[in-house]
């Protein structure tokens, strides 16, 4: 009972702030199968955490969901940078 009352009320905020649903059940159902692969590969590099930026494929796809992460800031950054503007006017 009490878990149907909490994802009801996970549900109505992603109502309110207009999140969609899709990315939290990929994150639900990838979630899982990411934490093993990390482990595993920190398990064969001795625990070191360079071995995700030594390789250019691993660089490049870490680079790539970077940007991609970035990029609904570019708004935000966008409307300081207007109010800024209108300030120094």
């Amino acid at each position: 009972m009490v878990i149907m009352i909490v994802f009801g009320v996970i549900g109505f905020l992603f109502k309110k702030f207009e999140y969609e649903a899709a990315p939290l059940i990929l994150a639900l159902v990838l979630g899982p199968m990411f934490d093993v692969a990390f482990r595993r590969s920190l398990m064969l590099s001795s625990g070191d955490f360079t071995v995700f930026f030594t390789r250019p494929i691993s660089l490049a796809l870490l680079g790539s969901a970077l940007l991609v992460l970035m990029f609904p800031l570019l708004p935000w950054f966008k409307k300081k940078r207007e109010v800024i503007e209108e300030l120094k006017d």
